[in-house]
């Protein structure tokens, strides 16, 4: 696991007795490195604080059973806000579909350090807080594969220092510029809002993104209160504060206990006290929790109560800040559909791996993996069944290709990547080869685009298929590496980090295990039981 993907303990400057849930030291808050509040005005609305991808199961699986009438069902989508999907100009291509017609679905959970209203107050956070620029200290990346046989889910860590594009508010129009450098991507969020945050994820990760959600911090008591309970474990008597006030003020014994309401709240924000105290373990804190949660609601029979129903419905509807995709009852029932299609055995959760740099952290090569994996809906078990890549020219295209020298081919550089700027000339390069083979149409494109870590061809249309695979045949690039996408204007070849010299393309062979150190963990462990630090223990 990683530093960090929930609210972290509160250490501003002038609240060292503060609750957890307002920023730490740990994520810089407050210092000149990154930390502290993101420029930008005050947007009381967007201060959101989000659970993980299994309260947006159980918000949108119990609002749609709930609504008793018209009214009320107007009711709850008055409830739920809307905002803006993505804010950066950086659109990545949708998933080609597979051959059943299917896409995968992805959808960005966001929680926010926000104190927007008297009620998320209440719950934790400094006074000085109250209607601050929030930042998105929780980040989940949930991936339902196309075929709804499994599901990943992949944290990254508040502090990730990552490249923040420009983006533009929609609400007023304010531009904020692309980040000077590397920043924290929990700052993202007030550079427009939750649209911007999704820029940030799409720009690193070259992911499709289809939707955000984020959840009120208070919402996240109501909406456990809802369910019952979830059974979590600790391995010792634990007690979440120190002797200055930091920590959550979990209190818990030994052994395994159904927690609710605000002490489910404490369990998910605890990193005093859980292992070496550091964001690794809170994350691996929460992803216990969400698999015990997922379990609770199919096991749950109590659910079933229409006035339990009611009260979940108007707790979720009113926690949820969703884009537009999302912003009615009715679509968040058809999404929680979708997601109560996978077993819990099919679902992974894991965390970016990534390294220190100082106090923050960065991605590493392992974390391009394991968004290669997502990008090529891979499921993170290993349990697909055996892909077998089709053979050069055995797929009939729709439409016969062109000759060579009328496919027009504009080739683009992709070949950047976390650890390397990157390589010049390849596009000129690449279609200078072109021409050479008589593609006499074959023209570079200056721009640097951001990292593909394969090699690829696109084409918008039906009508340019067999020319993008024609282009494909003569560079030896597989015909998996194809893909049809409206993000293009015609047959586009982005030559890819696995390219970044030479003339000769050469496939890499795939490697499509899930890095050890994203320290997955499975939806249907139930044996997992969180490690007390002796130091926040008692008897």
């Amino acid at each position: 696991m990683t530093r960090g993907i929930v609210q972290g303990e509160d250490t501003r400057q002038g609240a060292p007795d503060a609750p957890e849930g307002a920023g730490s030291a740990v994520d810089g808050t407050g210092d000149a490195d990154g930390g502290g509040e993101a420029p930008g005005r005050r947007r009381p609305r967007r201060g959101r604080r989000a659970l993980r991808w299994t309260a947006v199961t159980l918000a949108v699986l119990m609002t749609g059973t709930a609504a008793a009438g018209y009214l009320y069902y107007e009711h709850l989508n008055d409830n739920i806000k809307k905002d803006a999907l993505n804010l950066g100009d950086n659109k990545v291509a949708a998933p080609t579909p597979n051959a059943a017609g299917q896409t995968p679905l992805n959808i960005l959970v966001i929680g926010s350090d926000a104190r927007d209203s008297e009620e998320n107050q209440q719950l934790g956070g400094a006074r000085e807080t109250f209607g601050a620029t929030p930042l998105a200290d929780v980040q989940m990346l949930v991936h339902l594969s196309a075929d709804r046989s499994n599901m990943s889910v992949v944290s990254m860590p508040r502090d990730t220092l990552v490249q923040i594009p420009k983006c533009t508010d929609p609400d007023d129009g304010k531009v904020y510029p692309a980040s000077e450098g590397r920043t924290m991507t929990n700052r993202s969020l007030g550079h427009g809002g939750p649209g911007c945050t999704v820029a940030t994820w799409q720009e690193l990760t070259g992911i499709h993104i289809d939707h955000f959600v984020m959840v009120d911090f208070a919402g996240v008591v109501a909406m456990a209160d809802a369910v019952g309970g979830v059974p979590v474990c600790v391995d010792a008597n634990i007690h979440s504060r120190d002797a200055e006030g930091h920590g959550s003020g979990l209190k818990l014994e030994k052994g395994t206990h159904p927690v609710k309401g605000e002490q489910a709240l404490q369990w998910l924000r605890t990193r005093y006290g859980f292992e070496d105290g550091s964001d690794l373990a809170r994350a691996k804190a929460q992803h216990m929790y969400l698999n015990s949660l997922v379990r609770t609601l199919r096991e749950n029979a109590t659910l079933s109560s229409p006035n339990r129903l009611r009260r979940l419905a108007e707790e979720a509807t009113r926690a949820l800040t969703v884009d537009p995709g999302l912003d009615t009852v009715k679509k968040l029932y058809d999404l929680s559909n979708e997601l109560r299609k996978v077993e819990p055995e099919r679902i992974t959760m894991t965390t970016m791996p990534n390294r220190y740099v100082g106090a923050r952290v960065e991605p590493t090569e392992d974390a391009e993996q394991l968004f290669r994996l997502v990008r090529e809906d891979i499921a993170l078990d290993g349990k697909d069944a055996k892909k077998k890549e089709p053979a050069q020219g055995t797929t009939a295209p729709t439409d016969p290709a062109a000759p060579d020298e009328e496919i027009a081919v504009q080739v683009r550089n992709g070949t950047r990547t976390y650890s390397t700027a990157a390589a010049r000339g390849r596009a000129n390069t690449v279609a200078g080869l072109l021409v050479e083979q008589g593609f006499d149409r074959a023209v570079a494109d200056p721009a640097v685009l951001p990292s593909e870590d394969r090699t690829v061809i696109r084409y918008p249309s039906a009508d340019l298929e067999g020319d993008a695979r024609r282009v494909a045949e003569s560079l030896g690039i597989p015909p998996s590496s194809v893909q049809r996408s409206t993000d293009v204007s015609g047959v586009t070849l982005i030559v890819g980090a696995d390219w970044r010299e030479g003339t000769a393309y050469r496939a890499p062979e795939s490697d499509d295990t899930t890095p050890e150190s994203a320290e997955a963990l499975n939806g249907a462990d139930d044996s997992a039981c969180m490690h007390v630090n002796p130091a926040f223990s008692w008897s």
